[in-house]
Order: C-alpha cells, then structure tokens, then sequence
C-alpha cells in the first residue's frame, strides 16, 4: 500500500505562484493620460463665427430725409446708400456699361464712397469698385428672371477679376414689397432680410428691416449692395 507521501501531491505543485496568477493593476488599467481626453481637445472653442445683424432704415437718427442707411446692433453708421447726380465725376470703364436710368454710391461710414450700383434696362443692374471717386472695376452683372406677384428672382453673375473670394454666382429670392430676401451662393444661404415688425419687435417703424449675414468670406459691402438692388426690383 502506497504511503500518503507517494500520493499526495506537493502544493508547492498544485498552487499557482500568486506573481503569476495575478495580473498587475498597471497591465488591466488603462493609464489615465491615454484614456482622459484633454479638455483642450473636448471642448468646444471660445470663440465661434456668429452672424452679423445690420438695420436698414430711411429714418435712422443723423441721416438725411429719403437716404437709406445701414448700423450695427448698437446704432453705429456702418453703410449709406445715395443717389448719384448727374454730373458726378465718377467714370464709367471701358467698354460703356448699358444705358443708366438710376446710378447711387454706396458709402462707408466715414462716407466715402466704395461701391457703385447702376441700373440699366429690363431689370439689369451693374456694381462697380469705386477708388478714389472713380469707378475702377465692374464687379458684377444682375439680372431680374422672376417678377410675380408672389416672387422676386435675380441672378448675379461675379465677373471682375479681382473678385475670385465671391464665387461665381448669386441668386436672389423674395418679395421687395415685404423687404423679404434671401441671398444664395450655390445651395447655401449667405444673407437674409426681413422686417423688424413682423419679428414681434414692439415699437419700430414699418419700414425698418433687419440684415442678416451668415459667417463667411464674403465683403458685407457687396451684400448690401445686392440687398439695394432686390429692394429696387420690384420697382
């Protein structure tokens, strides 16, 4: 008969060395720089593009009987529209644009003019540069395609040279009546106007009107020049 010696088996044997059983907590953990994701990488940026709110209205304080003026949100001048006389000294580029029924300047706030606006015929408009009181450069060519009681289309086609970070081309929808426009550059919208009333605004004057410009690259001069020409469409 076999003694216990010879049966029994030696723990040293059976157990398992506890350095080899168990994983060290520094292999199962994941280290806290890998799986923390820095708050500077989490959270969302400071600073975000937001759009910008212009007013335009002909009755702004400091601005003459009929002229429409453009301020910002805390009523500081940012653009003005006027009417060009006859005998402005302002040139017109070769070749010569189509005959003009109505030609305004488009001034900045320190009044100086930057942009010219002339309206030819059938519903065609023209906006040049303006540099030191002379038109430099026409920028581009708009056309009326749609005139119904419901809709307002007009399709503008950037054609100066120095205008590549416009694009190609705009299009225009709405109701000039209402003060309703909506500017596109391909299937984004770029800018938007509506009137100030019919947005709940207590006490503001019918004709007031709000100018929206999305985050972009686009000259808000250039914006509001097109907004002056969607508003004259319906005429």
């Amino acid at each position: 008969m076999d003694t216990a010696s010879d049966v029994a088996v030696p723990a040293s044997d059976v157990a398992v060395p506890a350095s080899d059983a168990a994983v060290p907590a520094s292999d199962v953990a994941v280290p806290t720089s890998d799986a923390a994701v820095p708050a500077s990488d989490a959270a969302v940026p400071a600073i975000l593009p937001i759009p910008i709110d212009l007013f335009g209205s002909k009755k702004h304080k400091n601005l003459p009987r009929g002229e429409l003026g453009f301020v910002d949100s805390s009523g500081n001048p940012v653009f003005r529209i006027v009417r060009q006389p006859k005998s402005s000294s302002l040139s017109s580029p070769p070749p010569p644009p189509p005959p003009r029924r109505d030609t305004k300047s488009l001034l900045d706030a320190a009044g100086d003019p930057i942009l010219s606006i002339a309206r030819g015929r059938k519903g065609s408009w023209q906006i040049f540069k303006v540099d030191h009181g002379k038109e430099k450069e026409l920028i581009c060519n708009v056309q009326r395609t749609r005139n119904s009681l419901t809709r307002t289309e007009l399709e503008v086609l950037v054609i100066g040279e120095s205008c590549g970070s416009l694009g190609s081309s705009f299009k225009m929808r709405g109701f000039p009546f209402q003060k309703s426009c909506t500017i596109y550059q391909g299937d984004s919208i770029v800018a938007q106007t509506s009137l100030m009333y019919k947005l709940h605004q207590i006490y503001v004057r019918r004709g007031k009107f709000r100018l929206t410009i999305y985050p972009g690259s686009i000259d808000h001069a250039f914006i509001v020049a097109l907004v002056v020409i969607f508003l004259s469409s319906g005429k």
